[in-house]
């Protein structure tokens, strides 16, 4: 009867992980397909980085230096969901960059002091099932950020 518990663990366990799995692999699907939706609506020239499903398209590269995720950053950004609809924006705020969403720590080293650069984030990269503020859960993130400094 142990034998026949265990196995039942066991094998409920590997379901309810392939679930999981299956769950946040449908939604970064559905990132996906409304991120390449938004870059053809708005005839962007964007490009990947590696396989996160960050997208991005950059307006001026900026400095040959570029921040780390030690650094602390001045930004310039205004955030807006593929809808259009603002939900954030601020001039000249200064953070560690290690303290937000992935999405800016892999996206704003792209670019060095000075660079603009215009962020497509999935939301696995940003507040991912959570909702936030004016941001729903799930939501594709777009930003522009300019880099002002960092140190």
């Amino acid at each position: 009867m142990k034998t026949y518990i265990k196995t039942f663990v066991i094998i409920s366990l590997s379901i309810l992980i392939g679930l999981s799995y299956s769950c946040k692999n449908d939604q970064d699907q559905i990132d996906r397909r409304i991120i390449e939706d938004y870059i053809v609506a708005n005839a962007l020239n964007a490009g990947e980085l590696d396989d996160t499903g960050l997208f991005f398209v950059i307006y001026k590269e900026g400095g040959t230096q570029h921040p780390t995720i030690n650094s602390t950053v001045k930004v310039n950004y205004v955030g807006k969901l593929v809808n259009g609809t603002r939900f954030d924006a601020n001039d000249a705020l200064e953070f560690k960059l290690s303290s937000v969403i992935a999405g800016w720590q892999l996206g704003i080293p792209i670019i060095g002091e000075g660079g603009k650069i215009k962020l497509i984030i999935p939301s696995s990269l940003g507040y991912g099932s959570s909702s936030t503020g004016k941001i729903p859960a799930n939501s594709v993130l777009v930003f522009d950020v300019d880099l002002i400094s960092f140190d």
